[in-house]
């Protein structure tokens, strides 16, 4: 076997293979017999019938693209190893020659692996962040509580309308002097201050009170997702038509036995406290790690061909729409409803995309360096971890990756967990 490589375009190659002209007439004899057992043929039973009956039967075409069936993957396997390409794309086939007598050529381009020359990766000096517990985070969480436990009540007699307050209101939107579809509402439910309508409409409600009519002026965002609004000045003609505030209970020993097992606020004040602060340092320590990764993923160099970016943000996109499946909405749906298109998703989920696949590059260079495995006890703890977060058994876990076909994926993303907690337990002191 012959193989010459040519680089092109995009950072692929082409590898033109040669294969003698016996190994494709034995590839030929082969491929009879499996089409002869696989065809009918009148007056032979499955298996028995001479190549040149089959030959005639399916035709020479049909016979000799059998045989290439048959030769071309091995030749092409070990043109990879000889050449050492490690392909990241499946290949490219053109058939040159393919006649029986004559050596076979064909072509195959790929996009290999890129070369990844690893910079500082061991011993990096990243500081953990100091964690401080103040008293205003904990009287903050007892505000949440407190805010829980409040009580929704009328607002007095003749007030108005004040930041927080929980109003309902009916109203009337205008372009131009003219309504327009979907902006009108009646008895609309709007905490002042939530922002969960166009900038500027919560605050001009302020002041307002019960039964009479306020006219709010805004404008729709440039990014609004009904382009027909998006940009435009906005007239609401709004009614208020009630007002409710919310009463809250006081920070003491009875919110503290109402919220918790405590029986008194500085028992409470003492538990926020001590889970705040495992939190923190929780966070600190993963901030480091990932701090870590990212300054071995810097230290990298590596040209990252376009197609593995593109690749990378496909399986972004196709992760997004499971989430969103879980979550009992359509893709399309999504689209329609943020106001976008797959080609904006696929534009923004790009530099991520370039990173994630420069650091899982990283991590494979370093496993390679470092001669990192991956053992039977680590592909059985993932597994083990998986099947807990699903709520499932490890059995059912192994039985689903071995009929998807994905122990290579599951071994692979392995590797690069265990490479990424090498350099994390390196971290220098």
């Amino acid at each position: 076997m012959k193989v010459t490589v040519e680089n092109g375009e995009n950072q692929q190659v082409t590898l033109t293979i040669e294969v003698e002209a016996a190994e494709v007439s034995k590839a030929v004899e082969r491929a009879a017999k499996r089409l002869a057992n696989r065809v009918n043929i009148p007056g032979f039973r499955k298996g028995k019938a001479p190549r040149k009956i089959v030959e005639r039967h399916v035709g020479m075409d049909a016979l000799m693209q059998e045989a290439f069936d048959l030769v071309a993957p091995k030749a092409f396997d070990e043109a990879l190893t000889e050449q050492k390409i490690e392909p990241v794309t499946r290949p490219n086939i053109d058939i040159v020659t393919l006649e029986d007598g004559k050596d076979l050529v064909f072509k195959a381009t790929v996009t290999p692996r890129p070369e990844v020359k690893l910079g500082e990766y061991k011993g990096l000096k990243v500081e953990k962040a100091a964690v401080e517990i103040k008293d205003e985070d904990v009287e903050k969480q007892l505000k949440n509580f407190q805010d829980r436990q409040g009580k929704m009540v009328d607002a007095p007699e003749g007030a108005a309308v004040a930041d927080g307050d929980f109003t309902t209101l009916d109203f009337e939107g205008f372009v131009d002097g003219e309504a327009f579809e979907g902006g009108k509402g009646t008895d609309y439910p709007l905490q002042i201050g939530s922002g969960s309508f166009i900038p500027g409409f919560e605050e001009q409600l302020i002041g307002a009170k019960i039964g009479e009519e306020k006219e709010v002026n805004v404008k729709f965002p440039e990014e609004y997702h009904a382009k027909e609004l998006a940009g435009k000045d906005a007239t609401f003609k709004c009614t208020v038509r009630s007002i409710k505030q919310k009463e809250l209970p006081a920070i003491d020993d009875e919110l503290a036995k109402k919220v918790s097992t405590f029986e008194t606020l500085d028992e409470l004040k003492a538990d926020i406290r001590k889970n705040l602060q495992e939190n923190a340092e929780r966070k600190a320590e993963n901030d480091q790690k990932s701090a870590a990764i990212e300054q071995a993923t810097n230290n990298t160099t590596v040209d990252i061909p376009a197609v593995m970016i593109d690749n990378r943000v496909t399986s972004m996109i196709q992760e997004m729409a499971m989430r969103l499946e879980q979550q009992g909405m359509k893709l399309e749906q999504y689209l329609q409803y943020a106001g976008t298109d797959i080609a904006k998703i696929r534009e923004d989920y790009r530099e991520t995309a370039e990173k994630n696949v420069k650091t899982d590059l990283m991590l494979e260079e370093v496993a390679k360096a470092e001669d990192i495995k991956v053992e039977a006890k680590d592909l059985d703890a993932e597994v083990a971890a998986m099947a807990a977060a699903y709520g499932a058994t490890p059995q059912q876990v192994q039985k689903i990756i071995k009929e998807q076909g994905r122990i290579g994926d599951l071994a692979a993303s392995v590797l690069r967990k265990k490479t990424a907690q090498f350099i994390i337990d390196s971290i220098a002191e």
